[in-house]
């Protein structure tokens, strides 16, 4: 599989389903969308969190930082961690989502283009191989 237009395509109807689902923060994918380098990647939402994937199919990456809610309660309301890549690794907390974005922008890998269109194993093969 490669990048092309069809994986353009694939990533704005994943992000197209996300601006209109109830299971992930509203504001945090109007945010994460309107940044231009996170709108390339391939959106998928687990546990309440919003991930960006490298690839369009699962198993996604897990080479981007993700974000989530911060507990329920009013105090929290709006807010957000970022962690990553790994389950392991915390960031930090945000009072916005743009501000989550944003730190999920600084900490993207070295050469995080668009999506490509396929599995892990199959980006990891053309990155190895350099073919396109």
């Amino acid at each position: 599989m490669e990048t092309d237009s069809g994986g353009a395509d694939v990533v704005e109807a994943a992000w197209q389903e996300l601006l209109g689902a109830d299971y992930v923060s509203e504001e945090l994918v109007a945010a994460a969308c309107a940044e231009p380098r996170l709108r390339q990647l391939y959106p998928w939402v687990g546990m309440w969190e919003l991930h960006f994937s490298r690839c369009t199919e699962k198993r996604w990456t897990w080479d981007v930082p993700y974000i989530g809610p911060l507990a329920a309660g009013r105090q929290h309301a709006g807010r957000y961690y970022v962690a990553g890549p790994s389950r392991t690794e915390k960031v930090g907390v945000a009072a916005t989502a743009r501000e989550a974005v944003a730190m999920v922008v600084e900490r993207l890998p070295a050469g995080c283009g668009p999506a490509f269109v396929g599995t892990p194993e199959e980006l990891a093969e053309h990155e190895r191989t350099g073919r396109r």
